[in-house]
């Protein structure tokens, strides 16, 4: 659309505009790199402000020259947890092994990052504010697309008219849900369910993570510095526990019936979840659709490709695919550019969702043979590794990005 300069006689072309549902990770990076690309982006996000602190995430091979070129890699190096060990521990709590824990993820010794989650977030927030609308405590209800644009009503009460619309929203994106229907068909349940949550460090851990195993279970002190840690708790669940996700007191009480039998510091952990006050519960699952976008809106992050926390590449994907949609934005259309983006990004996806069978694999055996077996492989590990890491993690080499004027 362009648009007559009363005073001067000349003609501009109006922006066009952009909604990102989502202010985590994809969003911000998607909102960086449209901004470049000339558009005017707003993101709204449902929480009512960005979340701090966090359990720690990696970012890994390909996911570390969007972060440089974004211009806060420095950032994040300073950010770095530098986690030295893992160790995992029997049924009974006598050691396995206890191994660099680049020996079990396939990263880099000196290359890869592990940071907090909210300190990634705060850096993505920090260089995109200035230049993007930023809407909290406020989400997307509906969306009708026409040939003109996307007309948005807002839970606030707001509407407005978008050129574009982005789900940037998770693994349960609302805007999935309204493009392509319910999540049932794109979840592909990996057998497992977990609770994270912070309590108090007792044992005394500093940047490192014991997790102890039993056929089935597993149960993990995370510790990044300080007089807290992340404690986690998984378990095998043959279905998912559908009755369980809307109701705390059923997740808490679901987690101590299988854990009531465990040793070690279990019984310690399963008394802190009672108390906590930041319990995150889900089940363990993918995200796998046969397409990305529709019509003027597209999915990018979770919502389009959750792999699982059991690939360790969660948030690189995030970080690659946003910019990937954008380096395709910055050349056309966007219907060519969505087809483009997604040509030129699935199969990275792909390869690193398939890495869930080795993370399963490792940290959460099904039977007491398997078991024995994956403990067996961990005492015959060295305790640095070396190589480049897994090559899933640097398999797509970034295009230049190229604005458009």
């Amino acid at each position: 659309m362009t648009l007559s300069n009363h005073l001067t006689g000349t003609r501009t072309r109006r922006k066009p505009t952009a909604l990102i549902s989502g202010a985590s990770i994809a969003g911000p990076v998607l909102a960086f790199w449209l901004n470049r690309c000339g558009y005017e982006v707003t993101v709204v996000e449902k929480a009512g402000a960005l979340r701090s602190g966090g359990y720690p995430i990696d970012v890994r091979g390909t996911a570390l020259e969007v972060v440089r070129r974004m211009g806060i890699l420095p950032r994040l190096r300073e950010a770095h947890i530098d986690l030295r060990r893992i160790t995992f521990l029997e049924g009974d709590g006598s050691e396995v092994a206890s191994l660099h824990p680049h020996s079990v993820t396939g990263g880099v010794a000196e290359r890869d990052l592990e940071v907090r989650r909210g300190d990634l977030t705060e850096a993505l927030y920090t260089v995109v504010r200035d230049d993007v609308e930023f809407v909290f405590n406020d989400l997307v209800d509906t969306l009708d697309q026409s040939g003109h644009g996307v007309d948005v009503t807002f839970r606030g009460g707001g509407r407005r008219t978008f050129d574009l619309v982005f789900g940037a929203d998770g693994m349960h994106s609302r805007t999935r849900e309204m493009l392509f229907g319910p999540e049932e068909q794109f979840h592909h349940y990996l057998g497992y369910c977990f609770a994270v949550f912070t309590m108090r460090n007792t044992l005394g851990l500093s940047h490192e993570t014991v997790m102890w195993n039993s056929p089935g279970r597993a149960a993990a002190l995370y510790a990044v510095g300080g007089d807290e840690v992340h404690a986690f708790l998984n378990f095998a669940q043959q279905q998912p526990p559908f009755d369980a996700f809307p109701d705390p007191r059923a997740q808490r009480d679901l987690v101590a019936t299988v854990f009531a039998d465990a040793g070690w510091q279990v019984p310690g952990m399963l008394a802190a979840l009672r108390d906590a006050d930041d319990v995150f519960f889900d089940a363990v699952g993918q995200i796998r659709m046969p397409r990305w976008s529709h019509g003027r809106v597209a999915l990018v992050g979770d919502a389009a490709w959750a792999p699982s926390f059991l690939t360790g590449q969660g948030t690189s994907l995030a970080l690659v695919g946003a910019y990937m949609l954008a380096a395709s934005l910055a050349d056309g259309g966007h219907a060519a550019s969505f087809a483009a983006y997604e040509h030129s990004t699935r199969g990275f996806v792909t390869m690193n969702q398939d890495l869930v069978g080795k993370g399963g694999a490792t940290l959460f055996p099904l039977t007491p043979q398997a078991l024995a077996e994956r403990n067996d492989r961990l005492r015959n590990l060295g305790a640095i590794p070396t190589g480049a890491g897994r090559p899933a993690h640097s398999a797509l080499v970034l295009p230049e990005f190229t604005p458009m004027a």
